[in-house]
């Protein structure tokens, strides 16, 4: 396509955009509501997957030591975990510390447990290369002298990945019904705009102007609308998510997980959310065109 004419089609576009008013308005309306919910969809999945992944290789094995299990018979215990194939880091949790992680949890009414009433074990805490290798290394620790007990995440991590599963398929589910929906309000809003110029599109056609010299300034047009509709939700996505990171950074810090840094993907969900409604835009006013076009 020459230069002087794209010029001409975007400056038809802009023009078109101002002519039609209220459906224009209607039409960048439709893509701003569609936009707020895939942007406000996509910043959930994606924290998800993150929070998903740090759980995930935060699977860690607790082996409880036998009461009566001796300073050296525990030595003894660790340098055999530290044989186990699969087997990182070990570090040690008295039974002392494994209470005062249970009073910082519930409440200083189980402080009532100090001393020799506390019922709990001295534990050590395995960490895995892997997390696949968190059931194998659980296993095979639980058969070793002074093992009363081995316990892992394994159970409660699937159910979490099951879970994050089920989110990202209906969010992607949800996501393409709402752009499908926004091509269906622009495609319509289009063919309106279409049909009350078609004696100008008539007469183009009768001085011999191709398809796509027609079309054209329509597909420019819609493009335009997405991308007019892009600009609330992206500024809306941007301010609510670093007031809800401000709110739930410091809310999570005792976790040990975090929400992802806005910095380091907010500007990738603006991108992609101009880039989606260029392109819904686009496609609804082909969409029209192609349709009004046939001979």
């Amino acid at each position: 396509m020459k230069t002087v004419t794209l010029k001409r089609h975007l400056k038809e576009s802009l023009k078109s955009l101002k002519r039609n008013g209220w459906m224009s308005v209607a039409a960048v309306s439709a893509v701003t509501v569609t936009l707020i919910l895939v942007g406000v969809l996509l910043s959930i999945l994606l924290n998800i997957n993150k929070v998903a992944h740090d759980v995930e290789n935060d699977v860690q094995v607790r082996v409880v030591i036998d009461r009566d299990a001796t300073k050296e018979q525990q030595a003894q215990l660790k340098a055999k975990l530290q044989k186990i194939d699969g087997v990182q880091k070990i570090s040690f949790s008295s039974k002392k510390n494994e209470l005062n992680n249970v009073v910082g949890t519930y409440g200083k009414e189980f402080q009532l447990f100090k001393g020799d009433d506390n019922p709990l074990y001295d534990i050590f805490i395995v960490d895995t290369n892997s997390p696949a290798e968190t059931i194998s290394v659980a296993k095979k620790a639980k058969k070793l002298q002074y093992v009363y007990d081995t316990r892992y995440g394994g159970a409660s991590a699937k159910k979490l990945f099951k879970a994050v599963a089920a989110i990202q398929r209906w969010g992607l589910v949800i996501s393409l019904l709402l752009l499908f929906v926004a091509v269906f309000l622009i495609s319509n809003t289009i063919r309106i705009t279409i049909l009350s110029r078609s004696n100008e599109i008539a007469i183009m056609r009768l001085v011999g102007a191709t398809n796509s010299y027609i079309r054209w300034p329509f597909i420019l047009e819609g493009a335009w609308t997405g991308f007019l509709g892009a600009i609330l939700p992206i500024v809306l996505v941007d301010i609510a998510y670093l007031w809800l990171y401000g709110i739930m950074s410091s809310s999570m810090a005792s976790t040990g997980y975090q929400l992802l840094t806005p910095g380091t993907f907010l500007w990738q969900i603006d991108l992609l959310l101009a880039a989606i409604g260029i392109i819904i835009g686009a496609l609804g006013s082909g969409l029209s065109m192609s349709r009004f076009l046939k001979i």
